[in-house]
């Protein structure tokens, strides 16, 4: 009942067609329930006339006033069924709409939930269980709801109108009938526990199947290039074996108890046939009142066997909901961990412990050398949720446009500086300051553009996925940062140009072009602060010329963050960091670090070497000559 009243609250603007189609489902019952009026009246109009002998008199004058009567009642039979007919398709006419506005709801808030939890929720999360859950719970929510509205009446009329009329003509009816419904219901209650238990156990495993199938199918080349098809299969329907073997168990459970239900039931309608058959032949009861209340008693069947089906859904969909509201249940504070996330910079120009240090790091020979920092990183120490620090107390400042590369081992922080940078995630200590990080994330994050070393596009056209951060842009303005990042070298050669569907994360490209095109979308944004996971590292020589161009291009007077794979890339920026074991190891130009000793020096020894230990050494920097 919670989990129902939680829907409804969730869907509260659908109140009109709840109450239009419980309205059209108690007109139906009405009228359903007046058939075994009529169909008992003319019973007793027909028996009158057989038992009088008018029947067989097609002369007799009353043979007139009995064929009219009986003709009447056929009428009303018509009308009521016609009644039921109309009415009960409007009501479902409301219900297939309600059906797919309450879809529209649940999904488009579960959709709203995702957007707005942060970056560590979908660190644990598979996308395709995501994407499952959202199918499943809410596919069962929406057909129970549809299928409740409309019983939901019918059962509650139909029960009270039959108690009622029971015992109008007879009591001891009326009293089985009151047993009957409550130890029906007790025993569904009693299958209901475990059944849900086990529900609940199915869905885990088609969840996590459904996301690894996801997963799969969206890394087929790596899955088929490693001959991994029979091992995935075979993980696949180990999900799937297990689910039959928890529907075994739930299906013995549930059949079990409904051959209990069913016995008990079928025990006490013999009591309330048996009491009609008798008060009848002892006169109590007139054919027609035997016909009418025999009617009614199937009639009061179907609310005790429809409860059966309907706990059966509300099992089905509480146990989908159950996933979906352990959802929009999330707190994104909560999930986040806290932390500060970039700030506008004080105007005191005080910071956490070793901001002097960062700032005097602006020195001369930087682009923006006497100016206030345009970003800072003072004191900032951060690990992935309750893991070690990734960074322990990191400073360093970088000044309006100038270019800074970072280089370190892999897993020494480079990544988790940019994702800190860009407010994925809070700091555990210190601080970091960017001019122009606005009031809240959305202002940070639009002031800052970001080429991925993975390129990443949506299955979109070739233009949709450029202007991905600025929807408004113009044809002229696409084409034009298309031809600043080459992307125009290649887009003629497809089928519709600027038109053509990529595919999913544009499967239908070479890993330069989804480069190139991931470019010039950072390129469109002209974001003040740009962030670059090497852009040109999938691109091949003569490409990487071009693309490149088009970054030095970009690149003047804003400021650049590098996370560099490329030694021609690392000479070319103002200033060099490198990073040791989650600490800042060196700062400074690259020709004063080339002969200090240090990583970079360290780096450019390797380069020059031809040994093998030197070679395997330099891939652990993720740098390339």
């Amino acid at each position: 009942m919670t989990t129902l009243l939680r829907i409804l609250r969730f869907t509260r603007t659908l109140a009109p067609y709840y109450v239009g189609i419980m309205i059209a489902a108690a007109i139906v019952t009405a009228a359903g329930l007046a058939v075994p009026f009529i169909t008992g009246r003319a019973t007793d109009v027909v028996v009158d006339a057989v038992s009088s002998g008018i029947a067989g008199d097609p002369a007799a004058e009353a043979v007139a006033g009995t064929v009219g009567t009986v003709l009447l009642l056929a009428l009303a039979l018509l009308a009521v069924s016609l009644v039921e007919a109309g009415i009960g398709n409007v009501g479902g006419y409301w219900g297939d709409v309600m059906s797919a506005k309450m879809r529209t709801i649940l999904s488009t808030r579960y959709f709203e939930q995702l957007l707005a939890l942060p970056q560590r929720y979908y660190d644990d999360e598979l996308t395709g269980t995501i994407v499952a859950r959202l199918n499943r719970s809410i596919s069962e929510v929406t057909n129970f709801m549809k299928s409740f509205s409309n019983l939901f009446v019918t059962l509650i009329l139909t029960t009270v109108s039959v108690l009622a009329i029971s015992a109008w003509y007879y009591w001891p009816l009326a009293v089985l009938l009151a047993i009957a419904y409550p130890v029906y219901f007790w025993l569904t209650a009693l299958t209901s526990r475990r059944w849900q238990r086990l529900e609940g156990e199915k869905n885990a495993h088609v969840d996590v199947a459904s996301g690894r199938f996801a997963e799969v199918v969206g890394q087929m080349r790596v899955v088929k290039s490693f001959v991994g098809e029979r091992r995935e299969l075979n993980a696949f329907a180990d999900r799937f074996a297990r689910t039959e073997t928890l529907t075994e168990s739930q299906s013995r459970h549930w059949h079990r108890m409904d051959a209990l239900r069913q016995g008990v039931l079928h025990l006490i309608f013999f009591g309330l046939y048996a009491i009609i058959f008798v008060q009848t032949v002892t006169g109590r009861f007139t054919p027609g009142d035997m016909v009418m209340l025999v009617q009614l008693m199937a009639m009061a069947r179907q609310p005790v066997t429809s409860l059966s089906w309907v706990v059966d859904t509300a099992q089905r969909a509480i146990a989908g909901s159950k996933s979906y509201f352990e959802v929009m249940d999330l707190d994104p504070a909560a999930v986040d961990g806290g932390g500060e996330r970039p700030v506008e910079p004080r105007g005191d120009g005080v910071g956490a412990a070793g901001s002097a240090e960062a700032d005097a790091a602006v020195g001369p020979g930087s682009a923006g050398a006497g100016a206030p920092p345009a970003i800072a990183f003072r004191g900032v120490r951060f690990g992935y949720g309750d893991a070690d620090e990734v960074l322990a107390g990191v400073d360093f400042a970088v000044a309006p446009g100038e270019r800074v590369a970072f280089v370190g081992e892999s897993g020494g922080g480079k990544t988790t500086i940019m994702s800190l940078l860009m407010g994925l995630y809070g700091v555990r200590d210190g601080r970091i300051e960017i001019a122009g990080a606005g009031r809240g994330l959305e202002d940070l994050r639009r002031s800052i553009g970001v080429v991925f070393q993975e390129p990443a596009l949506f299955s979109g056209t070739v233009a949709e996925n450029i202007a991905y951060g600025r929807p408004g842009a113009s044809r002229a303005e696409i084409e034009a940062v298309a031809a600043r990042a080459a992307v125009d070298r290649f887009v003629d050669q497809l089928p519709d140009g600027y038109d053509t569907v990529v595919g999913e994360r544009g499967i239908k490209l070479s890993g330069g072009q989804k480069q190139r095109i991931a470019v010039a979308r950072a390129m469109l944004k002209d974001a003040p602060i740009f962030v670059l996971d090497e852009a040109t590292s999938a691109l091949d020589t003569k490409s990487e010329r071009l693309v490149q161009a088009g970054l030095e291009d970009l690149m003047g007077g804003r400021t650049s963050l590098i996370i560099a794979h490329r030694l021609s890339t690392i000479a070319e920026v103002d200033r060099i960091v490198t990073l040791k074991d989650g600490r800042i190891d060196e700062i400074g130009p690259p020709a004063e670090l080339a002969a200090s000793g240090g990583i970079y020096a360290e780096l450019l020894a390797l380069q020059a070497s031809s040994a093998r230990a030197d070679r395997k050494r330099l891939q652990d920097f993720d740098v390339v000559g």
